[in-house]
């Protein structure tokens, strides 16, 4: 990419990004019961999705990009609530691994569909082909943050 149009680029994204990561963040505050944080409930919805295999806090912690005890201090709020319970690893005892409750499962069901609700009045606004146009590149660009990058490491 041409260095002034990359610096437009990022300009552009960065400008976005920051509009949409305020406005969409005041929405779920304004939804979100005083009972749990957005990062209860995103770890509710990550382990929610991996219903077919159940997460460690270690593996939350990588993904949410925090520390460990970090993440043990928040699961152990959410496990007192009855949301999440900790269950020892058949195969290797040192792992444990976390998996919702019945309660847990409810929570994250109902909050996510009002989620989804402020979410397709917005995008229902695009076309079809807008939606793949715009969700593609997204995509990408979450997966690309989400490999290891070696340059990120030499630059730091």
């Amino acid at each position: 990419m041409r260095p002034e149009l990359l610096k437009e680029i990022i300009s552009r994204y960065m400008a976005a990004n920051f509009t949409i990561t305020r406005r969409i963040g005041a929405m779920l505050r304004e939804i979100m019961p005083e009972f749990i944080t957005e990062d209860q409930y995103m770890i509710l919805q990550f382990i929610k999705d991996k219903s077919e295999q159940s997460t460690t806090s270690t593996e939350l912690a990588s993904i949410f990009c925090v520390g460990k005890s970090t993440i043990t201090a928040i699961v152990a709020r959410m496990e007192a609530k009855g949301w999440i319970l900790r269950q020892e690893d058949a195969r290797d005892r040192r792992v444990t691994r976390l998996l919702l409750t019945e309660e847990g499962l409810r929570l994250a069901t109902e909050l996510t569909a009002r989620i989804e609700s402020i979410l397709a009045h917005y995008l229902n606004e695009f076309e079809d082909e807008d939606s793949e146009r715009f969700i593609q590149p997204f995509e990408k660009l979450a997966k690309l943050l989400s490999e290891p990058d070696e340059r990120r490491e030499t630059e730091r």
